[in-house]
């Protein structure tokens, strides 16, 4: 796969100046931005993040493709939503906090965000919440 890079100018008082942001550092910031949201227990990519999950390399762009033309990009985004939580609403705080964070950090133009939810996933009681259930019974018996 070949990475894109894109060249964008500053406008210098100076002098005109490129700056190459690469498609991998704008799906590194729309991975952490979508992993941040509440309701999201993952991302959700494909057999390659699988092995590398395995052999215990965390991939940040995992479940995100990007599509860069000029100063555009669309962005799709594969996740894993907790069981309960509603996934349009979900959705909807994926789309604002990756285009506004893709946005801010790159001067792009974030044309569209899409996601998809590729399952849903039971989410444990954390430890915490489990001894204190415990104590109480212990206490009622």
């Amino acid at each position: 796969m070949e990475d894109q890079i894109l060249e964008v100018e500053v406008q210098n008082q100076e002098d005109a100046s490129t700056i190459k942001i690469a498609d991998d550092v704008v799906a590194t910031i729309a991975g952490i931005a979508a992993s941040e949201i509440d309701g999201v227990v993952g991302m959700s990519g494909g057999v390659v993040s699988g092995i590398s999950q395995i052999l215990g390399k965390k991939q940040l762009t995992k479940g995100v493709k990007v599509a860069i033309t000029d100063a555009d990009v669309v962005l799709d985004i594969s996740i894993v939503v907790e069981y309960g939580k509603k996934i349009p609403e979900v959705a909807g705080a994926i789309q604002k906090a990756v285009a506004s964070a893709v946005g801010d950090m790159t001067g792009l133009n974030v044309v569209a965000v899409n996601v998809h939810v590729a399952a849903v996933q039971f989410v444990e009681p954390a430890a915490e919440e489990a001894p204190a259930a415990e104590q109480e019974a212990a206490e009622q018996a």
